[in-house]
Order: structure tokens, then C-alpha cells, then sequence
């Protein structure tokens, strides 16, 4: 079905028609999907659909145009494109439907998003980079409105880095930088502020970005008048024309039912995009959506009779076939054939896919009943079991929940009897459990090893530098010794960011590699997404770790899930490096600790104690796959370290904690700037005959892979936990980290108990954030509390 990119001026007009009887059937093999998708989801067979109709034709366009390379960053109504260039079957439409989660039936996301996101595999079976020029590209989409924009600046991005930066092993990822990353969204959504965002950004830096705006006027029930300026989103984008003096973008409007025209604007807009290195946006009119935003409403409540009889009019398959008719390439009765033929192929596919996900599930049904037999044979509630049995048997299309419920409510009924029957039925169960979770919760981090470590080594005569030094020395020798990476935020390029971590790297590695980018943290975390995905290395800075929420989203929704959401086949091993804790001031505090952790599942989060420490995780990150989040100590830049001679290879562990102070008398865990402040306690609790082991936690995601944790609780049968965040923010996590998973409540011989923040963010000043945070004086004395509690002879009461 694949739609072939030869233009009718190349070829015959046999062959041009060919080609357009073939764009024809795919466009109709589209439609009778999500007819027939729709009234899968009403007959419950499906959870929710959304989908292409009414985009068919433009799709088609734009897929003749997207060659090799390219990539797609889309929105869930692009399947008529991702049938166009051969990435979509019916039965796998119909499979992501009905969330098939075997990735060979459903390879849009093995049933973990719903139907309409679509992807290509970026990586093979062992999880490395296939031959991205070797195949059309699309990365994984997400549903927040215009969430896949920032996205697709990266992606388009990428190119320009290919083009323009020596030694890169591009073989697989670029051919020269002539590839164009292609964006869809729909017109409604170009409301949303990833999109202004994104068009600006693009602007800027000229990139080979196309961004298609399908335009049927409504986002869900809301008219286009409530929504754009002028109720027209190319008009108003006017000003980002580009002209002889200024850089900016190539505009086109065209009517989304012309098939000619369409195919025109999209092969211009693809040759100026590939050569020029220019983003272009193309405006698609007067599209329609026959069956209305999708299977949670009908559009018939809030579009007016007229506009119906427009849309039915103007419907871009209906208009296309008229053409056909109109210039001779086939005639209604041989169209109607081909229809019928299509609609019967469609119906198959759907009854095939629908079989194919039903097929493992009633195997194991087969299996179970006589498990479940043998069991009801062997016990005294054999009626229960056999009831449950019986209803089991009787369901002809069972999911697996069905199974593991009948199973676990079976055991119910076998409590206190023992028998080989329960314990194979206690072994399917869990034989079947695993399994099955499997199917829902693989891939959320690449299995890779994260332990490595390579420690610092000094020279006799080592140098001690402010902290920064190291910091900068070590960029360098990253950026030296490894092509693919990049640096970019606010202040990063030509002032070397704001605390001089990056001076004077911009001059020698060229702006391309140590850049600047403006006040747009969305973008900037967009650009190292896309990049990632392209096989490069790139480091994403946000300046202050408060900034991270204007881009929190994208890391949330896009970054975080993408291994996760595509079964380890695709992959965005970004690096974002921010700075925070310890500051003085409610939008400088550091206090979304909490908040970020439970977010940023699917990505590691960091918190170097020093930039020694920063400067391992850097170099450890280069070598793996997950995307990763780096909190440097904001006040720690102008501190005294050491200066390494092994820089570019030193490597902190992942995961892994460090015993910075041994102690018998209880265990203080911290991180970041807090954990100096802990240090600086421990030497004063001596004074009062309590000895403190100090331990910094280093890693919160992943969090003590060794639990080395509950080793020190069991020496020291107390447990204090510090952090700066509000609480039930991170020192919760903590908490829970240390007590259900590693169970250390066994050591105990004292309430576990945290010292946070206060609830509201901190003041302002050096006062303000003492009388907010947690002082030296307020961890002496809870500590203090502590073994005055345990022995209040020895401890008396302080106040």
C-alpha cells in the first residue's frame, strides 16, 4: 500500500495513474477502518477510538514527499500517512485498537497507548540502532495537545548537526543533514503554547521542519473563532515570512480535498526543507471530520445542519474520487468495485486481528480449566469452584484479567487445604502473573548496567580549583574525545552558562556543539528529545531546576515514557543538566523534588553531592541509554575541590549510595547541598557523645540497587532522613524506599522519622531560608530527640 514518491512529471501517465488509483485505495482502506473502528469501540469491543477520516488526502500528499531519513512527529489522526508509506496494515490499525500487547500484532506500542499513536521501530531485538536511513521514521506519538512539537524541533535539529559538525559516525542517522522531520497537528491545538513555542524556535535556528496544520475548523466542539486570531492560524503567522533580509518561514495554504495541488505544495515544501535547510508550514483547508472529534461525543450536537451538508460536500475522499471520474482514470463503476472489494478486506483484517489477540488468551483458557478442574476435584468447595469454572467456560472471548480473577478467587476457597491440585494452581497463577505483568510493565528503564564505577585519581601535586574548574575541564574532555555531543541552553555558549561551567568550550568547539538558546525550557528540552532520537548525545541545560516546570510536561508525557511506551523500541538517551537545592527564595528553592520524582518515572535522577561527583555521572551517562536528569549544588561551584587527572573517565555508580561518614548510633541519610550541612552536624553531635553514619544518597532514581541502607540501619537501629523538599515530598520516597522495599523496620529499635521544609516554598534571604529548611541547629537537635527517646539517661532533655 505503500504510496511511491515519483511525481506524475517523472513518469508515465500509466504509471501516474496507477499511482493514483493506488493513493485512492489507500485512502478508502483508511476510511472503512475508522468506520469500522467506531463501531468496534460501540459495540465495547474497544476502549475509545480516534481517528484519520476526513485527512486522508492530505496524508497521501505528504507521505509521496517523506523520503528515507525522515522523520515523522505527529498527532493521533495520522494513520492514513502511516498506511501511505507502508508502516500500517488494517490488522494492525485494528489491533492497536483493541490493545494486542504483542508488539509483532500491535508494533505501534504493543497495546500501551490507545489506537491512533503511531511509531517505526528505531531499534532492533538487542536494543541497538537499526538503519534509520534505511526506512521512514516516525517517533512515538503521545495525546497532550501539541505535546509532539517540541519533539519535532529536535528531530529537524538533528539534521542541521549532521550538516554542519565534523567526525560524527553518521552512517545510520543522516545523509549529510538532508533529511526533513515532519510535523502534523490539528488546528485547534495550534492554541497551545508548545506550539508557539516551537514555531519561534524553528524560526530561529532554521531547521528542516514542515509543519502541517489540518484544518477542519473545530477542536473537539469549540469553533475555530474561539480559538485563533482571525480564526485563521496562517494568517496570522504572516510575520514569520520569510523574505530577502530575514530568515524565517515558507507559508503555504492549500484546500485539503485537492489531491493535485496538495501533492504540488508538499514536493515544494519537502525540496525547500531538504536544500535550504528552511521550516515551512503548510496550512490544510476545508477538511472535515465525518464522524466528529471521536467516540465520546457526536458532532452533530454542535455543528449546524448547514455546516454537515458542507462537510458531506466537501469530504476530501468524495472529492477525490470526483477527480478520478473527472480526468478519465477510472470510472465510477470500477471505483464502486474496488469499494466493495476494500470494505471485505477491511472486515477480514478487523475479524483476523480480533482472533489473533483473543488466540493466546484462550489457550491459556484451555490450559486453566483443567487446572481449575483438578483443584475443585481435590477440595471440599469443589460447588464454589466449579461455579467460577463454569462462568469461565461459558465466556467465549476472555481477557486475561478473566483468568487471573477466577484463579485468584479460587484460592479463596482453598484456604487451609493442601493438596498438589492448589499448589498447581498457585503455580499457574504466578507463572501467569508474571507473564502478563510483563505484557504492561517491561521496558520502563533499558536493562543496563548502571554500577560501574571509576574513582578519581590525583596527582601528587593536584591542584585544588574552584568546583566549577572540574566541572568545565571534564566537558571538555567530553566534547574532545566524543563528536556526537552537544551542549545548549540559556547563557551556555558564549558566557559558558551562568555559573562558568562551560567557559570558553564555545570557542573551541563552535556554536553549533556549545550554544546559546533562548528563554524557552519547552524547546530547549524538545531539542535534545528529537536530537536523542536521532543518535546523537546531546545535554539539555535548564538553568535553574524551578525552570524544569516549563518543560515538565514534555519530560513527563514524552521523555520519561518513551522506552516504555514503544516496548524498548525506540530510545532518547537525553541528558538534562539543571542546578538547585539549598537557594534562597520561593522560585529558586528547589522544593519540586517530590513532584519530580514521581513524574520522571523512566528517567534517572541525580543529585552529586560536588561536581567531582557530576563530572562521573556526565561521563557514566555517555555510555548508556536511559534519559537522565543531573541536580548540580548550585552553591557549589565557587567551593574547593580537587582537581582529577583522570577527567572524561571517572564514573560515579548509578543507583549506588555512599557511607561518606561511619557512625554506630544512627544512620542520617541526605543529598545534595543539604548533605554538607549534615556532615558539618555529625562532627558537632561528637560533642555530645552521639556517633552519626552519614549517607549520601547520590541516586533517587534508581534509588540503593545494593541496600546498602538498611546495612547501616541494622548497625545502627536508628534512622533519620533530611532533605530539603517539602514534606511527604522526597524524604517520603525515601522513607518508602528504605522501609517496604528494603525492610529495614526489622533493625528498629526507634520511630524512623524525616526532617524536611516547611510546607510553603522558602523565604527569601539568608533568614528566610533558615527559618524554611532544615539548619544545622534543627538536625542537631532532632537527631538529639532521637537518642534522648532512647536512653534519656545519658541524653537528657536539651529544651
Amino acid at each position: 500500500m505503500q504510496s511511491d514518491t515519483q511525481t506524475e512529471n517523472s513518469i508515465s501517465f500509466d504509471e501516474f495513474k496507477s499511482q493514483v488509483i493506488n493513493d485512492y485505495k489507500t485512502a478508502v482502506t483508511s476510511r472503512e477502518c475508522s468506520l469500522l473502528g467506531r463501531r468496534e469501540v460501540l459495540t465495547g469491543k474497544a476502549k475509545f477510538g480516534i481517528f484519520g477520516d476526513g485527512k486522508e488526502v492530505p496524508q497521501l500528499a505528504m507521505a509521496k514527499a517523506f523520503k528515507n531519513g525522515d522523520f515523522r512527529s505527529g498527532y493521533y489522526r495520522d494513520q492514513t500517512f502511516m498506511m501511505a508509506i507502508g508502516e500500517l496494515t488494517p490488522e494492525q490499525f485494528f489491533a492497536g485498537l483493541y490493545a494486542d500487547s504483542n508488539i509483532e500484532n500491535e508494533p505501534m506500542s504493543a497495546g500501551r497507548q490507545m489506537g491512533g499513536h503511531f511509531m517505526t521501530h528505531s531499534l532492533d531485538e538487542n536494543g541497538e540502532w537499526k538503519n534509520l536511513m534505511e526506512q521512514k521514521n516516525s517517533s512515538s506519538d503521545i495525546s497532550p495537545t501539541a505535546g509532539q512539537m517540541p519533539r519535532l524541533l529536535g528531530l529537524a535539529q538533528a539534521s542541521k548537526i549532521y550538516r554542519n559538525v565534523d567526525g560524527i559516525q553518521a552512517d545510520k542517522f543522516s545523509n549529510s543533514g538532508n533529511e526533513v522531520a515532519w510535523g502534523t497537528i490539528g488546528n485547534a491545538s495550534t492554541s497551545e503554547g508548545h506550539f508557539w513555542e516551537t514555531i519561534n524556535a524553528a524560526g530561529v535556528l532554521q531547521v528542516p521542519m514542515v509543519i502541517n496544520v489540518w484544518d477542519d475548523e473545530y477542536g473537539i466542539s469549540v469553533h475555530a473563532k474561539h480559538q485563533t486570531t482571525k480564526e485563521n492560524i496562517s494568517e496570522i503567522l504572516k510575520g514569520f515570512q520569510r523574505n530577502e533580509e530575514n530568515d524565517g518561514y515558507e507559508i503555504f495554504v492549500v484546500n485539503g480535498w485537492n489531491y493535485p495541488e496538495l501533492v504540488d505544495t508538499y514536493q515544494k515544501a519537502s525540496e525547500l526543507a531538504r536544500k535550504e535547510h528552511c521550516p515551512v508550514l503548510i496550512h490544510v483547508i476545508e477538511l472535515t471530520q465525518p464522524q466528529g472529534h471521536s467516540t465520546s461525543g457526536s458532532h452533530e450536537r454542535y455543528k449546524s445542519e448547514e455546516r454537515l451538508n458542507w462537510e458531506k460536500e466537501h469530504d476530501c475522499n468524495l472529492k477525490f474520487r470526483e477527480w478520478i471520474i473527472e480526468n478519465d482514470f477510472a470510472t465510477s463503476e470500477q471505483l464502486e468495485d474496488l469499494e466493495k472489494q476494500i470494505k471485505k478486506e477491511i472486515r477480514t483484517a478487523k475479524q483476523n486481528a480480533w482472533s489473533a489477540y483473543l488466540k493466546p488468551t484462550l489457550i491459556k483458557k484451555k490450559e486453566f480449566l483443567k487446572v481449575l478442574e483438578d483443584a475443585a476435584s481435590s477440595s471440599s468447595n469443589s460447588t464454589f469452584i466449579n461455579n467460577i469454572k463454569s462462568e469461565l467456560a461459558e465466556n467465549k472471548e476472555p481477557l486475561k484479567k478473566d483468568l487471573v480473577t477466577a484463579a485468584r478467587k479460587s484460592l479463596r476457597y482453598l484456604i487451609g487445604e493442601d493438596s498438589p491440585a492448589k499448589d498447581a494452581l498457585i503455580n499457574w497463577l504466578d507463572t501467569y502473573s508474571v507473564q502478563t505483568t510483563s505484557d504492561y510493565s517491561s521496558h520502563l528503564y533499558k536493562e543496563e548496567n548502571t554500577l560501574t564505577e571509576v574513582l578519581p585519581t590525583y596527582s601528587e601535586d593536584a591542584e585544588e580549583v574552584d568546583a566549577r574548574i572540574v566541572l568545565r575541564d571534564n566537558f571538555d574532555k567530553i566534547f574532545d574525545q566524543r563528536p556526537e555531543t552537544l551542549i545548549f541552553g540559556e547563557d551556555s555558549g558564549e558566557i559558558g552558562d551562568v555559573n562558568q561551567g562551560l567557559e570558553g568550550l564555545q570557542k573551541k568547539y563552535g556554536k553549533f556543539r556549545v550554544s546559546d538558546a533562548g528563554i524557552r525550557e519547552a524547546t530547549i528540552l524538545g531539542q535534545g528529545l528529537g536530537m536523542a532520537m536521532r543518535g546523537l548525545r546531546p545535554i539539555a541545560e535548564i538553568q535553574y531546576l524551578d525552570y524544569l516546570m516549563y518543560c515538565l510536561q514534555t519530560m513527563s508525557d514524552d521523555l520519561s515514557t518513551l522506552h516504555y511506551r514503544t516496548k524498548g523500541k525506540q530510545k532518547a538517551p537525553l541528558i538534562v543538566r539543571t542546578r538547585g537545592h539549598r537557594l534562597e527564595g520561593i522560585w529558586h528553592s528547589g522544593s519540586q523534588m517530590g513532584g519530580i520524582l514521581n513524574l520522571l518515572r523512566g528517567m534517572y535522577v541525580l543529585v552529586p553531592r560536588n561536581m567531582t561527583k557530576a563530572a562521573g555521572f556526565y561521563n557514566h551517562l555517555l555510555d548508556l541509554d536511559t534519559p537522565a536528569l543531573v541536580i548540580e549544588c548550585l552553591n557549589g561551584y565557587r567551593l574547593k575541590e580537587k582537581l582529577p587527572n583522570n577527567l572524561g573517565e571517572l564514573k560515579t555508580p548509578i543507583g549506588v549510595t555512599e557511607t561518606v561518614r561511619e557512625g554506630k548510633d544512627i544512620t542520617l541519610v541526605s543529598y545534595g547541598s543539604t548533605l554538607r550541612i549534615v556532615e558539618d552536624v555529625a562532627k558537632e553531635l561528637l560533642e555530645v557523645d552521639i556517633d552519626a553514619e552519614v549517607i549520601d544518597v547520590q541516586s533517587l532514581l534508581p534509588f540503593d540497587l545494593n541496600h546498602d541502607i538498611v546495612k547501616s540501619v541494622a548497625k545502627t537501629n536508628r534512622l533519620l532522613v533530611i532533605d530539603e523538599d517539602v514534606p511527604g515530598g522526597a524524604s517520603a520516597y525515601i522513607l518508602q524506599k528504605i522501609l517496604d522495599e528494603q525492610n529495614a523496620y526489622r533493625f528498629l529499635d526507634s520511630k524512623p522519622q524525616t526532617l524536611t521544609a516547611k510546607e510553603h516554598r522558602p523565604a527569601y534571604g539568608t533568614d528566610g531560608d533558615y527559618f524554611s529548611k532544615p539548619s544545622a541547629e534543627d538536625i542537631f537537635e532532632k537527631v538529639y530527640a532521637v537518642m534522648h527517646e532512647a536512653d534519656p539517661k545519658k541524653y537528657p532533655k536539651l529544651r
